[in-house]
C-alpha cells in the first residue's frame, strides 16, 4: 500500500479531484446564478450547457477531449484577417491531464449548478423581500439570510459530489493518465498480481471516501445548528 509509485498515483486522484471540483464549483456557482437570472438569454445558455454536459456520459467527453487534437491539429489565435497571435500544437496544450481537467471539470460544474440553484431557491422568497424593506443591502442579506440557509441544503449533495468524484477519476486511466487506478495497472501488468493490486487500490479508495465523509457529517452539523 505505501509503494513509491501507489502513492504518486493516490497523489494525482487527489490532486484531480481538488482541481475538478473546484472548476466544477466556480463555473457551476457562474451557471447557477445564471439559471436564476430574468435574463432569458442567460438563463436559456445555461439550461443548454447543464442538459448537455448532463446528458454526455464523462468517459466520453475525456476521450472527446484526449482526442481533440485529431478534430483540430493546431490551436490559434489571430486577429480577425490580421496577424497570428498565438499558435501551438493541439496535442501540446491538451495533454492527457489537461483532457481530464477538462472532462471532469466541465462535467461537474453541470451537476454543482443544479445543486446551488436548488439550494438557493429553497429559501424562501418573502424573506428577502422583508430584508429589503428592512433597508439591507444585496450583499449582507446573501451573507447573513440567504446564504446559511442554502448551505444546509447545498452541502449534503455537494459532499456526495465530491466522492463521486474521488471514484470517478479512476475512468481517467483510459487516457492514460497515471493516477490510482491506472498505476496499479502498470504495476500488475508488470507483476500479474492483479487482484493484490486492485485490493490496494481499493484500501485506498475506501480511506479517502471515509475521511471525505467524516468532514461532510461535520461540515452538516455546523451549518444544521447556524453559522
Amino acid at each position: 500500500m505505501l509503494d513509491r509509485q501507489i502513492l504518486a498515483g493516490l497523489a494525482v486522484t487527489l490532486e484531480l479531484t481538488l482541481a475538478a471540483m473546484a472548476m466544477g464549483l466556480l463555473l457551476g456557482t457562474a451557471l447557477a446564478v445564471m439559471r436564476l437570472s430574468a435574463n432569458l438569454l442567460l438563463s436559456s445558455l445555461a439550461w443548454l450547457y447543464i442538459w448537455f454536459f448532463r446528458s454526455v456520459p464523462v468517459l466520453v467527453q475525456l476521450i472527446f477531449w484526449y482526442n481533440f487534437g485529431a478534430l483540430y491539429p493546431q490551436i490559434e489565435l489571430r486577429v480577425p484577417f490580421g496577424p497570428l497571435l498565438y499558435g501551438a500544437s493541439t496535442n501540446a496544450v491538451i495533454t492527457p491531464l489537461t483532457a481530464a481537467l477538462a472532462g471532469l471539470g466541465l462535467a461537474q460544474a453541470a451537476y454543482t449548478a443544479e445543486v446551488i440553484r436548488a439550494g438557493i431557491a429553497s429559501v424562501p422568497r418573502g424573506q428577502t423581500r422583508a430584508a429589503k424593506a428592512l433597508g439591507m443591502r444585496p450583499a449582507t442579506i446573501f451573507r447573513r439570510i440567504v446564504f446559511p440557509q442554502a448551505m444546509r441544503v447545498i452541502i449534503p449533495p455537494v459532499g456526495n459530489e465530491v466522492i463521486s468524484m474521488v471514484k470517478g477519476t479512476s475512468l481517467v486511466s483510459v487516457i492514460a493518465l497515471a493516477d490510482l487506478l491506472y498505476t496499479a495497472q502498470l504495476i500488475y501488468a508488470r507483476t500479474y498480481e492483479t487482484i493484490p493490486l486492485l485490493i490496494v487500490a481499493s484500501l485506498w479508495y475506501l480511506i479517502v471516501v471515509s475521511v471525505l465523509s467524516v468532514g461532510q457529517h461535520f461540515l452538516e452539523r455546523h451549518y444544521r445548528h447556524g453559522v
